[in-house]
C-alpha cells in the first residue's frame, strides 16, 4: 500500500536524520576527551530514537494500511451490489470521516436502488397484467424484455438477449418495428403475426434510449363480427335491390300510361317513384360501402397522373354545375404521379363534387387542386357554401351522419357518401379530413401516396 511505503520511508528518514545529528555531535566534540562518555550517550539516545520511530511509523502505518484495506473490501462489495455492506470505524480522524462518507454514499445508493427495484417490479406487474402482448426490442433487434401476454403467444421464444427475428417470424412486424425506429414515430399496421386465424392491431412506438416498444392488441373478434355485419348488409343490400328495381319501373311505365289519370293519383305515384328511387341509390351505396370495407372491392393501383385526376373530375361534373350557374376551376396540378386505382379515385371526387355542388350557392366556385406534402400529394375540393360547425367536423365520416338531415335528403343524399370516400382512401395508403368554418365554406382534403417514378433513387424506399 502506498500509505505504508510513506511511513516506513518516513520512519527511515528521521533515522538517517538521529544518525546525521550524533556524527556531527560526535565531530564537535572530539577534541575534548572529557566528553567522550556524553557523545556516546548522545550517539546511543539518537539511535533508539531512530528505532523508535521506526516502529511507531510502522505500528501507525499497519494501522492505516489495515484501515484502507477495509474501505477496499466495503468498495468491491459495493460494486458487486451488495448496498448493504458498511465499514466499522468509529474514528474522528480524516480516514474515519472518509469512511463515515462512503457509509452515508453507500446508505443512499442503497435507497436509491430499493426505489428504482420496487418501480422495475410495479411496472413489471402492470405489464403483466394486460391482456395485450407487449415486447421491448433493441436499436440491434434483440429482445429487451416482454410480458406474460406475449410469452404466452410465442412459448419458448421469448428469449431477452435473443435476436428478435427468434420471437417474431413475421416479417410485417419486423418491418413495423424497422420503420418506427427508423423514422422515429409511431407506426401502425394490422397483422396475424404468423398466428393463423388471428388478427392484431399492432402499434410500434420508438424508445427515447433507442429501440421500440411493440403492443398487439387482439382484434380478433372484432373482425369476426365486422364481417358479420357487412355481410349481412351486403346481403340485404342485394336482396331489396331486385324489389325496388321492379317497383321503380312499373311506377314508371303506370306513370307515362297515365296521359289522362288525375292529378291526385300522378302525385301519389310520384311519390312511390321518388323514394322507390332513393331506395334503390341507398342499397347501390351500402353494396358499395360493404365491398370497400371488406376489401372485396378489389384495386387496381398504378401510377397515375395527378393532372389527368383532376381534369377528368373537373370534366365530369361541368355540365351539372354550369346548370346551377356554379364554375368548377382546378386550381394547381402539380406534375407529378401517384399510386392510385383510377376509378376507385374517380368515385371520390365524384362523392366530394357533388356534396360541394349540393351546398355551394349559385354564382361561386369549386376549386380542385392537389399540392406536394412528405411523401405523398394532398388533394382538395373546396366550395364556398354555408360551411360546417366544428361539432359536426369528427363525425363527418361516419355512416348515416348528416349535419342537416332534412336538407341532405331533400338533396338525395344517402348519408354514406364521405365513408365511402373515407374508406377507399384508407385502402389506398392515405388519409382523408376536413377543414371548415361557419359562412366561410368546407374544404375536402385526402392524400395518395406518391409514385416511385417521381422520386431520387435514394428516396424511393420512403415512397410507401
Amino acid at each position: 500500500m502506498r500509505a505504508r511505503l510513506f511511513l516506513k520511508l518516513f520512519a527511515a528518514f528521521l533515522l538517517v536524520i538521529a544518525i546525521i545529528i550524533g556524527i556531527t555531535a560526535y565531530g564537535t566534540v572530539g577534541l575534548e576527551p572529557t566528553t567522550t562518555g556524553i557523545r556516546r550517550h548522545l550517539f546511543l539516545a539518537s539511535a533508539v530514537g531512530g528505532i523508535a520511530a521506526t516502529i511507531v511509523a510502522a505500528v501507525v502505518a499497519g494501522a492505516i494500511s489495515r484501515r484502507l484495506q477495509q474501505m477496499v473490501t466495503f468498495a468491491e462489495e459495493i460494486a458487486q451490489g451488495n448496498f448493504s455492506a458498511r465499514i466499522d470505524n468509529s474514528s474522528t480522524d480524516e480516514v474515519g470521516q472518509l469512511a463515515a462518507s462512503l457509509d452515508r454514499t453507500a446508505a443512499r445508493l442503497a435507497e436509491s436502488f430499493a426505489t428504482l427495484e420496487n418501480s422495475r417490479a410495479q411496472l413489471e406487474r402492470l405489464l403483466n397484467s394486460l391482456l395485450d402482448p407487449v415486447i421491448a426490442v433493441s436499436s440491434e433487434n434483440k429482445v429487451q424484455w416482454s410480458n406474460r401476454a406475449m410469452q404466452r403467444l410465442v412459448p419458448y421464444r421469448s428469449r431477452v438477449g435473443a435476436p428478435l427475428v427468434e420471437t417474431l417470424r413475421a416479417p410485417d412486424l419486423l418491418e413495423l418495428l424497422e420503420s418506427s425506429i427508423t423514422l422515429d414515430e409511431i407506426r401502425s399496421a394490422r397483422t396475424s403475426a404468423g398466428i393463423p386465424g388471428k388478427v392484431f392491431q399492432a402499434s410500434a412506438t420508438p424508445m427515447p434510449g433507442g429501440g421500440a416498444v411493440l403492443v398487439l392488441h387482439d382484434i380478433t373478434e372484432i373482425e369476426r363480427v365486422e364481417k358479420t355485419r357487412r355481410d349481412f348488409i351486403a346481403n340485404v343490400s342485394h336482396e331489396l335491390r331486385t324489389p325496388l328495381t321492379s317497383l321503380q319501373g312499373y311506377t314508371e311505365t303506370v306513370l307515362d300510361s297515365m296521359s289522362n289519370g288525375s292529378g291526385e293519383t300522378r302525385e301519389f305515384l310520384e311519390v312511390i317513384r321518388k323514394n322507390a328511387a332513393r331506395m334503390s341509390r341507398l342499397t347501390e351505396d351500402l353494396l358499395t360501402l360493404a365491398r370497400v370495407e371488406s376489401g372485396e372491392q378489389k384495386l387496381e393501383i398504378q401510377p397515375v397522373s395527378v393532372a389527368e385526376l383532376l381534369h377528368e373530375a373537373a370534366n365530369s361534373f361541368r355540365g351539372i354545375a354550369r346548370a346551377r350557374n356554379i364554375e368548377i376551376a382546378i386550381e394547381s396540378a402539380p406534375a407529378q404521379m401517384v399510386n392510385a386505382d383510377r376509378d376507385a379515385i374517380q368515385q371520390v371526387f365524384s362523392n366530394l363534387i357533388d356534396n360541394a355542388i349540393k351546398y355551394a350557392p349559385s354564382g361561386s366556385k369549386i376549386l380542385l387542386g392537389a399540392r406536394e406534402v412528405e411523401h405523398a400529394l394532398e388533394f382538395y375540393v373546396q366550395d364556398f357554401g354555408p360551411g360546417i360547425p366544428y361539432e359536426h367536423l369528427s363525425r363527418l365520416f361516419e355512416r348515416f351522419y348528416r349535419v342537416d338531415a332534412a336538407r341532405s335528403r331533400e338533396a338525395g343524399g344517402t348519408g354514406l357518401g364521405l365513408a365511402i370516400v373515407k374508406h377507399i382512401v384508407l385502402n389506398h395508403g392515405g388519409r382523408v379530413w376536413v377543414e371548415s368554418e361557419l359562412n366561410h365554406g368546407s374544404t375536402f382534403l385526402f392524400t395518395l401516396p406518391l409514385s416511385q417514378a417521381n422520386l431520387p433513387a435514394e428516396q424511393k424506399q420512403w415512397a410507401l
